[in-house]
């Protein structure tokens, strides 16, 4: 880590997926790989519409599901399940 970065706070996880949510534009295809990015599609604003890509192949998924709904084959990369 570099001088400058030493003693800063770090940015929250849930922070920098709002924050990389934002850029997705409509009609957007985006693929999601696992950690920070998988949570950006919890942070897609009302009226946008964005297609999301996941590494193991599902098409076209929304945000992490709430604990215990879901469908267990419809992951995303990192195993969650995903609303369609």
């Amino acid at each position: 880590m570099s001088d400058d970065l030493q003693g800063k706070e770090r940015l929250d996880r849930q922070i920098v997926a709002l924050r990389v949510a934002k850029e997705f534009q409509d009609g957007d295809v985006v693929n999601l790989g696992i950690g920070i990015p998988m949570l950006a599609s919890n942070f897609i604003p009302a009226g946008r519409e964005v297609v999301f890509h996941s590494e193991n192949g599902v098409l076209g998924f929304g945000q992490v599901t709430l604990p215990g709904e879901g469908d267990l084959d419809l992951v995303n990369a990192g195993g969650q399940t995903v609303y369609r």
